[in-house]
């Protein structure tokens, strides 16, 4: 499909945000068509680096972190701390549609990059900040990622874990990329008020703010002052139909039975235990619950009597809800992840497939990813678009405003 067919084509966003929530914000509307201009101190994004970096990160021939996050940007090195660096930044603000920006507002104030001091520039720009812990209150200028914002102050890593056990320590960038999404939606919603005013607008989102609405069950249970102890062990676990089983090869599934008395019977067909569907003690549901440990021991000995595709086949043939909890090693095999869109082909000779960001349309297609820029590989190219003389351009490139 065209560039131009898409439904973002046209607009100009300046990515002026680093690491992974904010920036992957501005790849998924590079996605859709729109021109992403990565603006970069001269230092670069970290997410360049941080493969290296962090401990966390498995280690790769090929920088996938800087790849996903980057694709279809071009890349623009201004020091901002030099007012001709900010001065320029103020010539592609007056043709730029969206701004995204994650620095803490203390930096903001300082670079003269708050909402307030931009729109003066722009009126009609779209502002989308993205902060650790939200625009007031006592930690508005404290510095957040998704572990300590999202995952850690919400509430997450404490509900999820088993009682006795330390809390769990999440992925890199989980919770970055679910908040993306959501400064995604405000910046669209921007969109729209300005199609019907012609006025621009801040919009915002906190890792914090998201963390809590992924956490919505359990942190609005405790607002009514209702609370679950720790999650016991699978051995005894509160419902043994909403629970982990090992296979016989080592695979694990994640039974989530929520409609218990219809999928009782099916379920126990499924695993050849008929004998135990008119059993007392796991009759009904109320009886299933109080005997919980009892019929997790069978069910859990009957799962590792047979490989993972056994029991795939047969609990579907029942209609049986379950999941296997897959590894990331199996992504790459994944048919469906790659008949659903998830996993695509892309442009990038070294790496040659990579995640789509989770929005379908029926009336267009994803651009296809190409390859993520080079620090400051476009900068001389994008000043010169926004009327910028050579002369202008050199004198900034002397200074070191410019990279």
């Amino acid at each position: 499909m065209a560039h131009s067919a898409l439904p973002l084509a046209g607009l100009r966003v300046l990515d002026i945000s680093s690491f992974i929530a904010a920036p992957a914000a501005a790849t998924v509307l590079g996605d859709w068509g729109a021109e992403v201009i990565k603006i970069e101190g001269p230092d670069g994004d970290p997410n360049r680096r941080i493969m290296h970096d962090s401990s966390n990160y498995p280690k790769s021939a090929v920088n996938y972190p800087w790849q996903m996050d980057s694709r279809n940007k071009r890349s623009l090195v201004l020091d901002l701390k030099q007012a001709e660096a900010r001065a320029a930044l103020d010539r592609l603000l007056v043709n730029t549609d969206i701004l995204i920006c994650n620095f803490p507002p203390p930096v903001r104030d300082k670079l003269k990059l708050a909402y307030d001091d931009v729109k003066k520039v722009n009126p009609k720009l779209i502002y989308a900040s993205l902060t650790g812990y939200g625009e007031s209150g006592p930690d508005r200028d404290r510095p957040g990622f998704d572990a300590t914002a999202y995952f850690a102050r919400s509430g997450l890593l404490d509900a999820q874990r088993y009682e006795g056990g330390p809390p769990g320590v999440p992925g890199p960038a989980q919770g970055d990329r679910a908040t993306a999404m959501t400064l995604v939606s405000a910046i669209l919603m921007a969109l729209m008020h300005r199609t019907k005013t012609g006025e621009g607008s801040w919009v915002g989102t906190s890792l914090l703010g998201n963390g809590l609405w992924s956490c919505g069950v359990i942190a609005q249970a405790a607002l009514v002052g209702a609370f679950l102890p720790h999650r016991p062990p699978p051995d005894r676990p509160r419902s043994a139909l909403g629970n982990i089983y090992r296979t016989q090869d080592d695979r694990w599934l994640q039974l989530t039975i929520v409609r218990a008395d219809k999928l009782w019977a099916p379920l126990c067909k499924a695993m050849g235990l008929d004998a135990l569907i008119d059993d007392p003690r796991f009759a009904k549901e109320p009886e299933r619950r109080a005997n919980a440990p009892e019929l997790a021991a069978i069910l859990s000995k009957t799962f590792a009597t047979k490989p993972y595709e056994h029991w795939r086949d047969a609990l579907a043939a029942e209609a049986v809800t379950f999941g296997v909890i897959s590894r990331p090693q199996d992504v790459p095999d994944d048919q469906q992840a790659v008949a659903c869109g998830a996993v695509v082909e892309t442009a990038i000779p070294d790496m040659p497939r990579t995640l789509a960001d989770p929005i379908r349309l029926g009336f267009a297609t994803q651009r296809i990813a190409k390859p993520a820029p080079a620090l400051g590989e476009h900068s001389e190219e994008i000043l010169r678009e926004a009327g910028l003389s050579a002369q202008e351009i050199a004198s900034l490139k002397a200074s070191g405003a410019v990279r």
